[in-house]
């Protein structure tokens, strides 16, 4: 791992940090059913609760990890309940599978370390196992039970937006039309980096109006781009910036409930995900609203959030030459979306390949899983792990064409084939970042 890795990831844990992430994995694999017995080739198994006969005490087992107290934990984590995901995590114990729960998680790590993911939600939970669990667990009951974030948003994209508009049926056309319409006008779009590497999202809040798109559409909207971002994230960056362009903003713009449901988004169900929140060029009748929302927040969260008046000031967080000469800075960068390509998404036909692919990441699950608990029960050191990690990542790049559609990102070059990226393409000097995180050797990374 990277010597620049920050605290509490993997590769810079503390013996305190690494005993709480083993309880984690402990705790995750009872709920996920994963038996503690492996088979001769190593690899762990999933208990299936229908075929067993005992399945309602197992399933009163999953329920009483709640009530578990964190042995290396001095907090009890009754304040961690803000967005009511303890009545999240029971309902997702009473109404998925472990089966189900463990496929919401492998597919939520895509091409992350499957450590650095269960420790967001520890970080997030200060370190409090049960707290971190009930977290966890909600957030995968949101992502595949509510969202549908991995199996519908990301896999249809912007492809089967664009379909939508064309529909006979004006419900979905209205769905389609909203979607296609964010997207087109820049409401929010990702561009570049910061001064510490992390991937920027610019909201320019005037171009919103309160009703003219649904509220899923926001919702959807909202979602695909956090999810994109994250596929702009390489170790040792794991957060983004994102700027709200105040420019022009009048009360007509303002629209709590969006607001509300990205706090929740980023507060309950991506943990650990925001570095900076730069408030840029807001007017004096925002003050009220930020008074408003700064109670809404989490004080971890709130003191993310900085204020910048002028591009002298924005410059603290962003180079001038990487700041949108929109924003009064120096880059001749102006956002334009590019519409869907026919065909574009023809990979996600071809089944014999994406079979082949989930089958060799489905091992590499169970390996991995076997690997943890050997290391757990203290059977194993543990440096296995980080491989199948490593591979997990790689095979990961392959299965991504088969199972997402096409963003403007892709199209633009932005992320490139086996999880390249370039923050500025068509930039001289700015060259690809791997896959493994970091510039090639020698290289330009345009972030200076």
């Amino acid at each position: 791992m990277s010597s620049k890795m920050p605290p509490g990831r993997p590769g810079n844990l503390t013996a305190d940090q690494e005993a709480k992430l083993k309880d984690m994995w402990s705790a995750v694999l009872e709920v996920f059913g994963v038996s503690h017995e492996t088979h001769a080739n190593g690899t762990s198994t999933p208990a299936s609760e229908s075929t067993t006969p005992d399945a309602k005490k197992k399933k009163k087992g999953r329920l009483s990890l709640l009530g578990k107290r964190d042995k290396h934990s001095d907090s009890d984590g009754g304040d961690n309940d803000k967005h009511g995901q303890t009545k999240e995590f029971q309902q997702a114990i009473a109404s998925q599978s472990p089966e189900s729960l463990r496929e919401a998680f492998w597919a939520m790590s895509k091409h992350d370390h499957p450590d650095a993911l269960l420790l967001r939600f520890l970080r997030a939970r200060k370190w409090d196992v049960q707290a971190a669990l009930v977290m966890m667990v909600s957030t995968m009951h949101w992502r595949s039970m509510e969202m549908h974030v991995d199996d519908d948003i990301m896999k249809n994209g912007e492809g089967e937006a664009l379909r939508e508009t064309k529909s006979s049926n004006a419900a979905v056309k209205k769905e389609g039309d909203d979607f296609m319409a964010q997207l087109r006008m820049g409401k929010s779009f990702l561009h570049g980096a910061d001064k510490d590497g992390r991937p920027c999202c610019y909201v320019r809040v005037r171009l919103h109006r309160q009703g003219e798109q649904s509220e899923r559409s926001l919702e959807r909207f909202t979602v695909y781009t956090i999810e994109t971002a994250r596929m702009m994230l390489r170790p040792p960056v794991d957060t983004a910036t994102i700027v709200f362009d105040m420019t022009d903003f009048a009360l007509a713009n303002m629209d709590y409930t969006p607001v509300k449901f990205m706090i929740k988004c980023f507060e309950a169900n991506y943990p650990e995900s925001l570095g900076s929140v730069l408030v840029y060029k807001s007017p004096w009748v925002f003050q009220s609203v930020w008074r408003i929302i700064k109670g809404w927040l989490d004080p971890v969260v709130a003191s993310k959030v900085h204020f910048a008046s002028n591009v002298d000031e924005l410059e603290e967080w962003i180079p001038r030459n990487r700041i949108p000469k929109e924003l009064g800075g120096d880059e001749d960068f102006a956002y334009k979306y590019v519409e869907p390509i026919e065909g574009e998404n023809r990979q996600m036909e071809d089944t014999a390949s994406r079979h082949k692919i989930q089958a060799e990441r489905t091992e590499l699950v169970k390996s991995y899983e076997s690997e943890t608990l050997a290391w757990i029960h203290g059977e194993d050191a543990g440096q296995g792990r980080n491989r199948i990690a490593e591979r997990l990542a790689e095979n990961y790049w392959r299965f991504d064409p088969l199972m997402r559609a096409r963003s403007l990102y892709d199209r633009t070059g932005v992320i490139q084939q086996e999880g390249k990226l370039n923050f500025y393409p068509g930039t001289q000097g700015a060259a690809p970042m791997s896959s493994s995180g970091g510039p090639p050797a020698g290289a330009d990374n345009g972030l200076d």
